[in-house]
């Protein structure tokens, strides 16, 4: 499995009309399963899975065009990583509001949301 943590982005995603209007941090986490035998073998870097190529694909549909709900943000790049390479077998995307529009003092709200092929 492999594991990406944390990366933070801007984005204009959400209900209400302030966060279509002002970008929002956002926080997500990656887990991606594939076939690590071949690498752990051969120690080339064409045997593994570019964790640059997906932690671009999943911040391009963050910092992309808006969506209400958490859960449809999640679907995207969910599908958005999959396509990065063939070889994965699946992705588990959690994705997290830093400062969620609600009164209260909170460390973020999200969603994770896992799809296999």
């Amino acid at each position: 499995m492999l594991e990406i943590r944390g990366v933070r982005v801007m984005g204009t995603h959400g209900v209400l009309e302030n966060e279509k209007l002002h970008a929002q941090p956002f926080e997500f986490d990656l887990d991606v399963a594939f076939d690590m035998s071949t690498a752990g073998v051969s120690d080339a870097l064409e045997d593994t899975i570019d964790y640059a190529a997906l932690i671009d694909a999943a911040a391009a549909v963050v910092t992309g065009p808006w969506c209400a709900l958490l859960e449809r943000l999640a679907t995207l790049m969910a599908t958005a990583v999959l396509r990065v390479d063939k070889r994965i077998r699946s992705v588990e995307v959690a994705i997290r509001k830093l400062e969620p529009p609600v009164p209260y003092d909170i460390a973020s709200a999200g969603v994770r949301l896992s799809v296999s092929r």
